[in-house]
Parts: structure tokens; C-alpha cells; sequence
């Protein structure tokens, strides 16, 4: 199971990326049809590069007819020293444990060397939960690798609503997404070695997924998404923890705004795909759902 997609839905918010206006088109947006009312769902990474600077001409249609932009969450409305005051509560360790007490002395070894390579004291981490260490890890291989949250498609299209005075909504608290992580915090070890079997090849559990992505390859990113969550024990309860879970939530509370229309969602694109998709479970609702 590639962990990248499951960070993906927190880095820098706590990673699906468009590209730039100039002749390319919209990936993984569709509209959403019931009784005359119409809206727009986008699949969206959160951090991206420089040549993904400005949305597609389509997304910006679709924004430009929607009253509402409804978002994971909306970070815009919270500072860097907000961010931070909200969300260390969740990621220390209490009641005497460690980081190095958490982890096999295979995988704390591992982490010690990865750091010692980037001159960083694995101290500094040792009152820190191993996926709030984990996020780290990626957030320092995805800017090496030349993305960040900068050029992600989630700030742009909330720039986007507050540059044209959109509502904007969110579908839950950045307290809410740190808290699914700890819901796998018995998994650690196994999140843990995965972790740094991806950073081994970045190109393969990240930038070729992203490729798939721009062109709006949803059978790709449907088999990506069963490659991720596999059959295993951490590929099963990460899937009902950051998916299945959440894409329930989230589609009762769409439901209503979506039968008033005039609404654009954009969420991550694997919250899209398979049978507990939000595509799947809103055509379940009596919606069409289309890709544009």
C-alpha cells in the first residue's frame, strides 16, 4: 500500500495537481445533475510545482457559475501559528511514550539514518507520534522533489473563491483530519516501513500517479487506489479510517447542498473513485455525475 495518498490528504493542509491554463484540460472534474439543479466536483492534489500555477480554463468556468465552494478544509481562514497551535495536541506523544518506544529497532534505526543524512537530529522528534514524524519525511521529499502546497489545486481554488468573493464551506476540521491518524496509530511499524519504501522511489508512488491524474485517467487512478489499500490489515483499516469513513460523511452533507445546486467541491481525487466514491454514492443518490 502506497502511503503517499493517504498523507496526501493532510500534507500542508496538514497530494492530486492541475496544470497550467495554456491548452491543457481539466482532470477529474465532472458535473453533478438532479432535477435542473447542477454543480461541479473536482478532484484536487494538495501540493504541486511551479508549471501547475493557475487553473484550467474549465475549473474556472465551473467556479465562475458556482455560489459555493465546498472544500476538506479551509485552510485560508488559518494562520501558519494557528495551524500549529491546533494541530500539536494531536501529533505528541503522552504518558511517558517516545518515538523510539513506538517503533521496532529496525525502523527506529532506519529513521535515525534518514535524518542523519539530511543533518537532523532525530531528537527533535522524540516527543512526536510516528505519523506526525512520517509527514515531515514527505513534506521534505515532495519539496526536494519541487512540489508544495503553494501550487497545490485546494489553495488555488480557495484563492480563486476569495478572489471572486465565493462562499466558501468545508466538510471538516483540521482537528478531524489529525484525529484519523490516530485511529492508525497501531500500525505505526507497518506505516512506518512503507513509508520508506516509497521515499526509495518517489517517481514511482508519486509523479507517475500525478501523470495519470493530469490526464484524467480515472481506470489509472482506480488501480491505484486498490494498489494502496490492499487486502492487508493497514490497507483495510486505512481505507475505512481516511476514505470510506469520511466519503459517507461527506456525501450526507453534500446531499442537500447538492439538490439546491450552484455548488463546486473540491476534494482529493481518490475520495472520487470505486464503490465507496463520492461519483458512485452520489449517483446512488439519483444524481448524473459526468465528466467534463
Amino acid at each position: 500500500m502506497k502511503v503517499s495518498l493517504r498523507i496526501s490528504h493532510i500534507l500542508m493542509a496538514f497530494v492530486f495537481l492541475a496544470f497550467s491554463v495554456n491548452g491543457y484540460p481539466a482532470p477529474a472534474l465532472f458535473k453533478i445533475e438532479k432535477q435542473g439543479a447542477s454543480s461541479y466536483l473536482f478532484g484536487t492534489v494538495h501540493v504541486g510545482d511551479a508549471s501547475m500555477k493557475g487553473l484550467p480554463q474549465k475549473v474556472t468556468n465551473a467556479l465562475g457559475n458556482s455560489k459555493q465552494v465546498v472544500v476538506e478544509v479551509d485552510i485560508s481562514k488559518l494562520s501558519p501559528l494557528q495551524m500549529q497551535q491546533r494541530s500539536m495536541p494531536y501529533m505528541l506523544l503522552n504518558n511517558g511514550r517516545t518515538l523510539q518506544s513506538e517503533l521496532s529497532t529496525e525502523n527506529y534505526q532506519l529513521l535515525k539514518d534518514y535524518f542523519a543524512k539530511k543533518s537532523i537530529d532525530i531528537a527533535m522528534f522524540n516527543s512526536f507520534k510516528p505519523w506526525a514524524v512520517m509527514l515531515t519525511m514527505m513534506q521534505i521529499e515532495f519539496q526536494n522533489a519541487g512540489y508544495s502546497d503553494k501550487n497545490g489545486i485546494d489553495k488555488q481554488v480557495l484563492d480563486y473563491a476569495q478572489q471572486n468573493n465565493i462562499k466558501i464551506a468545508e466538510l471538516e476540521t483540521i482537528e478531524q483530519q489529525l484525529q484519523m491518524f490516530n485511529g492508525l496509530e497501531s500500525l505505526s511499524n507497518a506505516m512506518m516501513a512503507e513509508t520508506f519504501e516509497q521515499l526509495s522511489d518517489i517517481n514511482t508512488y508519486f509523479i507517475s500517479l500525478v501523470n495519470a491524474w493530469k490526464q484524467g485517467d480515472m481506470k489509472t487512478l482506480t488501480s491505484y487506489y486498490h494498489t494502496s489499500f490492499d487486502n492487508s490489515q493497514y490497507g483495510q483499516q486505512s481505507e475505512q479510517v481516511m476514505l470510506i469513513e469520511r466519503n459517507n460523511n461527506w456525501v450526507t452533507q453534500l446531499t442537500p447542498k447538492l439538490e439546491q445546486g450552484n455548488i463546486f467541491i473540491a476534494v482529493g481525487a481518490l475520495h472520487l473513485v470505486e464503490q465507496h466514491g463520492l461519483i458512485k454514492q452520489l449517483r446512488d443518490q439519483g444524481f448524473t455525475v459526468t465528466q467534463l
